[in-house]
């Protein structure tokens, strides 16, 4: 698989799975041995660590997440996805910025993912052009 169809594919299952915390469609973009940061200080080993993770993550949202995944920009066989994301915490509002790093192997599973991120609470807008005056 093409690196640019299988970062389409994971910023698109991402999108799509998150507001209904569908934990195995995400899982199913990983590769059994494949790890994923969701920070530097954070590795998650294999599947079965990143089902761990979402399961944790998706436990505490009440309300479905509002998704925004860029479009990736890829280089070889690693891809960079943007996301903005508005999750909610007891039904209080958590904005998420951040990027994903991503490395695919042949069959365009996740090898590598590697995930930086803020958060800020409340609402917050995504800004249309952020390098703009």
């Amino acid at each position: 698989m093409q690196t640019i169809e299988a970062a389409q594919r994971w910023a698109t299952t991402w999108a799509n799975a998150w507001p209904f915390k569908n934990v195995d469609a995400i899982v199913g973009l990983q590769a059994d041995d494949g790890e994923h940061w969701a920070s530097m200080f954070r590795p998650l080993r294999g599947r079965s660590g990143l089902r761990a993770y979402l399961e944790e993550c998706f436990a505490a949202e009440t309300k479905p997440a509002e998704t925004w995944f860029s479009e990736p920009i890829v280089n070889g066989s690693s891809a960079s996805v943007e996301y903005w994301v508005v999750m909610f915490i007891e039904d209080q509002p958590m904005t998420v910025s951040g990027c994903t790093v991503l490395s695919f192997d042949d069959s365009g599973l996740v090898t590598t993912a590697r995930d930086y991120s803020h958060v800020k609470e409340g609402h917050h807008l995504r800004p249309e052009h952020p390098f703009s005056a």
